[in-house]
């Protein structure tokens, strides 16, 4: 599949403190995301996989640390920026629970996405590289999203996410909600929409087995702290602490 060439962008998060009032969540994060990978985020639930990525999003504001972002070649101090301007820059994200309009259809959802001012001008590309990526979305245009089945639901997400044409595409749990099978056909999603559309891609996912399937390299955190960080796929698949967590060993 091919598409237009767009510049990849990088993020790097250095020192991350966050969390919910009292309740400390996040504990000195480091981690980056070069041009052009898909890294995993990898932890079972309640180790704040999901806070990080709202702490990205501008929605949990860290204690303390740093969230940079580079984008066309300038670089962004995320902290402090509202989710709004944070999308403007070419940052999309696709939430744990989807969060879509049900009472809308597949189309007016995909729309909704489309509302950066950077992504209005190539609307009907963007929603033809959707349906290609998304053939079930296409039969499906006129459909009210909250009919749909949750991995057409978790396809429309991705694809809501892809009209806001990002360069940096924060996804959070994919595989929540799916049977096996659509789990499989979920992450194949991600790397087709990532080779296809030229994004760098960070993926947080507690199935282990299938985020390595795609991701050039990933970190473990447990508790709020980065505890492995592997240089590829089979550092993962290879460390003490994910046959702990995932395998049982």
């Amino acid at each position: 599949m091919s598409w237009r060439r767009i510049l990849a962008a990088s993020l790097s998060i250095a020192g991350l403190d966050a969390g919910y009032g009292a309740v400390s969540v996040l504990h000195g994060v480091t981690l980056a995301v070069r041009e052009g990978e898909t890294v995993a985020l990898l932890g079972t639930n309640g180790n704040g996989k999901s806070t990080l990525m709202k702490c990205v999003m501008g929605m949990v504001r860290p204690s303390a640390g740093s969230i940079e972002a580079e984008i066309d070649g300038a670089r962004f101090n995320l902290v402090g920026m509202t989710t709004e301007d944070i999308v403007d820059l070419g940052i999309g994200f696709v939430p744990e629970g989807r969060r879509l309009f049900p009472r809308l259809t597949v189309t007016e959802n995909l729309l909704m996405g489309a509302f950066r001012k950077v992504a209005r001008p190539s609307i009907d590309r963007n929603l033809a590289f959707c349906f290609e990526l998304f053939p079930r979305l296409a039969e499906r245009r006129k459909q009210l999203a909250g009919s749909m089945s949750g991995g057409e639901q978790q396809m429309l997400a991705l694809a809501r996410a892809l009209m806001s044409a990002p360069k940096l595409l924060l996804i959070d749990e994919p595989s929540v909600g799916l049977a096996p099978l659509l789990v499989a056909r979920t992450i194949d999603s991600i790397k087709a929409l990532k080779e296809g559309y030229q994004l760098s891609v960070l993926m947080a996912e507690q199935n282990f087995t299938q985020a390595i399937r795609i991701a050039d390299r990933g970190y473990v955190i447990v508790h709020g702290r980065i505890e492995f960080e592997g240089a590829s796929a089979e550092d993962l698949n290879n460390n003490d602490i994910i046959r702990e967590l995932y395998l049982g060993a």
